[in-house]
C-alpha cells in the first residue's frame, strides 16, 4: 500500500511569498506531481481569497483541473483600509479533520502560526511535511516539521 497524503496550501502565503522572494510564481503542476510521487492524494485543498476577478476565477480552475478542492473566502475591505482574508482556522479545522485518514500532512505555508498544528499533527503519529518559501518561513515551523522543503528551482513558474 502506497504512504496516504492530505495537501493543505495557504494560497495567499504561498502567491506573496513566492512574489517577494523570487519575482515570480508557484508551479503548483510541478509540486502535485512531486507530492504525489509514488503516493496517494486522499484530499487536497488551496485556500484562496475570492476578489470576484476574471484571472482569479480562471487560476482557480486551474487549481481544480490539477486535483484541488478550492475553498474560498470573500475579500473583506476594513474601513480603516486594512484587508481581512485569512484562512488559518479552516486550514487548521480541515487538517484535524481529515488527517485521520493519511499517513502525511503536506502543508504549503511558511506562517508561524501553523506550528502548533504541526505538532499536534506530529503528537498523533502523522508525518508533517512544510514547503515554503526559506527567507520568509517561520523557524519554528520549520523546526517543528517532519521535513521542510524549500520552494525554489523546479517549484517556481519562471
Amino acid at each position: 500500500m502506497s504512504e496516504s497524503v492530505l495537501i493543505l496550501v495557504d494560497v495567499q502565503n504561498v502567491y506573496y511569498t513566492t512574489r517577494q522572494a523570487f519575482g515570480c510564481n508557484f508551479d503548483y503542476n510541478a509540486f502535485w506531481a512531486k507530492v504525489s510521487a509514488k503516493r496517494r492524494v486522499e484530499r487536497a485543498f488551496a485556500y484562496a481569497i475570492d476578489r470576484g476577478d476574471p484571472k482569479q476565477r480562471e487560476f482557480q480552475n486551474i487549481l481544480r483541473a490539477i486535483g484541488f478542492e478550492v475553498k474560498l473566502k470573500p475579500f473583506i475591505q476594513r474601513s480603516d483600509g486594512s484587508a481581512k482574508g485569512d484562512w488559518d482556522v479552516g486550514i487548521t479545522v480541515d487538517a484535524l479533520e481529515h488527517s485521520a485518514d493519511v499517513d502525511t500532512v503536506v502543508l504549503v505555508s511558511g506562517d508561524g502560526d501553523f506550528d502548533i498544528l504541526a505538532q499536534t499533527l506530529k503528537n498523533k503519529g502523522k508525518r508533517v511535511e512544510v514547503y515554503g518559501v526559506e527567507a520568509l518561513s517561520a523557524n519554528s515551523l520549520v523546526a517543528t516539521a517532519s521535513q521542510f522543503f524549500p520552494i525554489q528551482g523546479s517549484l517556481l513558474l519562471k
